[in-house]
């Protein structure tokens, strides 16, 4: 009765202090132009459905939220000069929203649906989908970061970018470019997520001894997650995603035109669908990961 008692109250509290906080934020990153007004609305609704069913998953959306709208702002004027598409404080839209946490918006309402508000540890024994799932927001939020950080860091290197699928040096703002700056950044964004997870993971989980220690496996998962995902990103943006030169703008531009010599890749993913592919291969690979490490 007690128990039941307690969920009740949970069921009614959580949701409204997951719709006041996601209402603060969305309205301070509007005005901060983090994100536009589509971007703000749906900003709204994933971080409400995180907040309202996973704490702990809400937690690592939040992380990556707000450090990538920081390390947007850095080196503004250096990223306006070569970046055609810059636009103040990120501005995201609702499609750039939604392919960056759709997936994990399914995953932490199927986790709701199976289990509730209730908390779970990585383990494969007491339950490989729970453990699949968890790996899979994990996986999602490590590619987000890591290419999130990478990209935003890596501009700013004093290293000339390669592409990744020939080693040659390219121009900074050419999809598939990179430097060792970003990649030690993308690494360090997916182990910020990994231990955001775990140290949370230690307030809000119940968890037998040795199964709580092993949670700590998380944070070199993320580390290796945010890496892979931020050089799928950059392979499938060196192939599948056009970069070329325009030589009226005097800057590296994602569409062929008469004033654009190409540089490498195919007009047929723009950057939200490179994002959303690397971020759907990371989750997999992950859950994977972690249904066979857990």
């Amino acid at each position: 009765m007690y128990e039941s008692s307690i969920k009740m109250e949970r069921a009614l509290i959580q949701p409204l202090l997951a719709a006041l906080m996601a209402s603060i934020i969305a309205i301070r990153a509007y005005r901060k132009k983090s994100l536009d007004l589509s971007g703000a609305f749906f900003g709204f609704l994933v971080v409400f459905i995180h907040l309202a069913t996973n704490l702990r998953a809400g937690d690592i959306l939040l992380v990556f939220f707000f450090t990538s709208s920081q390390l947007t702002k850095i080196g503004a004027e250096k990223k306006r000069k070569s970046d055609v598409e810059y636009k103040e404080g990120g501005q995201r839209n609702w499609i750039q929203v939604l392919s960056n946490s759709a997936i994990s918006c399914a995953l932490v309402l199927t986790i709701w649906k199976l289990v509730g508000w209730e908390d779970k540890c990585l383990d494969s024994r007491e339950s490989t989908l729970i453990t699949a799932l968890l790996g899979g927001i994990i996986g999602h939020y490590c590619c987000c970061n890591g290419d999130t950080w990478s990209s935003e860091i890596g501009v700013l290197s004093k290293a000339q970018p390669r592409l990744i699928t020939t080693l040659k040096s390219v121009r900074k703002g050419t999809n598939g470019g990179v430097t060792k700056t970003g990649l030690l950044a993308a690494a360090a964004g997916g182990c910020l997520v990994g231990l955001t997870f775990s140290v949370l993971g230690f307030f809000t989980t119940n968890c037998p001894s040795d199964v709580a220690l092993k949670q700590l496996l998380v944070i070199p998962i993320a580390t290796l997650a945010g890496l892979f995902g931020s050089l799928l990103d950059s392979l499938l943006g060196a192939t599948l995603q056009f970069s070329g030169f325009c030589t009226v703008r005097n800057k590296v531009v994602g569409k062929p035109g008469r004033t654009v010599k190409r540089i490498c890749g195919v007009d047929i993913l723009d950057n939200n669908g490179v994002n959303f592919v690397s971020i759907l291969l990371t989750t997999l690979l992950t859950s994977v990961a972690c249904v066979y490490i857990f």
